[in-house]
């Protein structure tokens, strides 16, 4: 059977938008997890992609919730598992219920998985929006970016990427019943999914604006759009009130979150004085390294706007920037939570997706190479959680 010219052209599109970014994901974990196990003296490679933060996940995968604040034995106030959104706990759950898998694997399962689908709907999200050659290049620099380790780990990063490049590739192509429920998704997965709920709220109002202004039959009935973005709206606040229901306090999520990592909102203090103190007389490679991350991050966020990228994707990213470097806490966890970020990986995409070929070789061999190095480094060597 002899295939027409459209033909073999959707089957190359449908090639690059699934098989491409999917073998970038998979080669880029398949080198990270080579780093780890070189890096690794004790050679215990699944115990450092269940460490920190993924020992709370997978406590309360396997046993639920507390019901209440949590003390140390000096009677101080010390975080708990409330502190973590139920998305990804919830779903680990499940793959252990469905597949019987122990609750660390089912883990890291659900992590690897997402992460897969993260990648094949970041090509998509940066094909719609650009081409597909900046859609390739933005995964890839997803993938290589350098505390991408995260991705390979039982945390949740990987999954509310998913959820948010969903959401917002639904949204730019007016599919808003998923965008509604994927961008709920994300925002009962991690706190930042506050950021994805607005984004779509943007999308939405900008779909209502184009519809009044067209008109016709076929524009936009507002109230699907409407109804999508109060739809994702509501998860951070249900979760927050949930929570504060069960403790008695209404503040207590906040409260859980300072008393175990430090992360009050402080308006960027905390952090200009860590760049400032970086900089001036910084003791420990990584200590400047995450400097120079924040300030590389801050010029990429702000060469987006100038590029006019997409305004929901350019709210979200920019609202993710401020929260996590408007709040204080652990430095060397802030390039994790840049992760999910996205915009400022916009800027880079789009100009490699216009140079040379060999160019664009060089640079991501580059970024993949440091990037992938520095994350193993960070859970082998570095002591302290990322």
């Amino acid at each position: 059977m002899m295939t027409t010219p459209v033909t073999e052209v959707v089957q190359r599109h449908k090639s690059i938008l699934l098989a491409y970014p999917l073998g970038l994901y998979a080669l880029s974990r398949l080198l990270q997890l080579l780093f780890v196990w070189w890096m690794a003296d004790d050679g215990k490679v699944r115990d450092r992609l269940l460490a920190w933060d993924g020992g709370h996940f997978i406590r309360v995968a396997e046993e639920g919730y507390p019901t209440g604040y949590t003390y140390n034995a000096e009677s101080m106030l010390v975080g708990n598992g409330l502190a973590f959104f139920p998305g990804y706990p919830m779903l680990v759950r499940l793959t252990h219920f469905v597949t019987r898998l122990d609750y660390g694997t089912a883990a890291i399962t659900v992590s690897w998985i997402a992460g897969g689908f993260a990648a094949v709907l970041m090509c998509a999200l940066g094909t719609r929006l650009y081409d597909e050659r900046v859609g390739l290049v933005l995964t890839a620099l997803f993938c290589a970016q350098p505390m991408s380790m995260a991705l390979s780990m039982a945390y949740s990063e990987a999954l509310f990427t998913a959820l948010v490049a969903g959401m917002l590739l639904c949204a730019h192509r007016g599919d808003w019943l998923p965008a509604g429920l994927l961008g709920l998704g994300a925002a009962l997965t991690r706190p930042t999914g506050a950021a994805a709920a607005l984004a779509l709220a943007v999308a939405a109002g900008l779909a209502v604006y184009k519809g009044r202004q067209e008109g016709g039959t076929d524009r936009v009935a507002p109230w699907k759009p409407v109804l999508a973005a109060a739809t994702a709206l509501a998860g951070v606040p249900a979760y927050l009130l949930w929570v504060g229901m069960r403790v008695g306090d209404l503040g207590a999520w906040f409260d859980i979150q300072t008393a175990g990592w430090g992360t009050t909102f402080d308006y960027g203090r905390s952090s200009l004085m860590f760049v400032r103190d970086a900089l001036r007389d910084g003791e420990g490679w990584v200590q400047v390294s995450v400097a120079w991350m924040l300030i590389g991050a801050v010029i990429a966020a702000a060469v987006a706007v100038t590029m006019k990228v997409w305004p929901p994707l350019t709210v979200y990213g920019l609202i993710v920037l401020v929260l996590v470097v408007g709040q204080g806490g652990y430095y060397h966890s802030k390039p994790r939570l840049l992760v999910p970020a996205l915009l400022i990986l916009v800027p880079p995409a789009v100009a490699l997706g216009r140079a040379k070929p060999r160019t664009v070789a060089l640079v991501l061999a580059a970024c993949g190479a440091f990037g992938l190095w520095y994350g193993s480094y960070l859970i082998t060597v570095w002591h302290y959680a990322i």
